[in-house]
């Protein structure tokens, strides 16, 4: 089994879209992450819904998780609000990682190694520099358990 098997249209956004459309868009998708991309199409970055997370949750909390016990309920349920003005750029590890990108001919084990090494909850697919798509860790378990 090969990434193009496995291969799904994913949506993409680019450094300077606000980041509250990102948590929207992995909300309303039931999306794991999202592919930023550059000038050109090309996948930039992964942005995983996690460092969408890390910039809304004050770093307070993401420190010591019992003092987010101490935020009423009404001000806790309101921390995306954190988010308003910011950017993708701005939900992006300051030094970036490795790319998790591969061609379509990619087999499952391969693509099953970039996602551990890399911590990417999927793998962009760019044939011939164009954005094909991306293989999610979803599509990629359900394949190999046979579900």
């Amino acid at each position: 089994m090969r990434a193009r098997d496995l291969l799904s249209a994913f949506p993409t956004l680019s450094l300077d879209t606000p980041v509250i459309e990102a948590a929207r868009l992995l909300a309303e998708q039931d999306l794991p992450g999202l592919i930023v991309v550059d000038d050109r199409g090309l996948p930039f970055s992964i942005l995983p819904g996690t460092q969408v997370l890390r910039l809304a949750v004050p770093g307070y909390c993401q420190d010591d998780p019992a003092l987010a016990r101490v935020i009423d309920e009404q001000h806790a349920d309101r921390f995306l609000d954190a988010l308003a003005g910011r950017t993708v750029r701005e939900a992006l590890p300051p030094e970036p990682r490795e790319l998790p990108v591969a061609d379509p001919g990619a087999t499952v084990l391969e693509l099953a190694a970039m996602m551990a090494r890399t911590h990417s909850p999927l793998v962009a697919i760019v044939d011939e520099d164009r954005l094909l798509g991306a293989v999610t860790l979803q599509a990629l378990l359900d394949r190999v358990t046979g579900l």
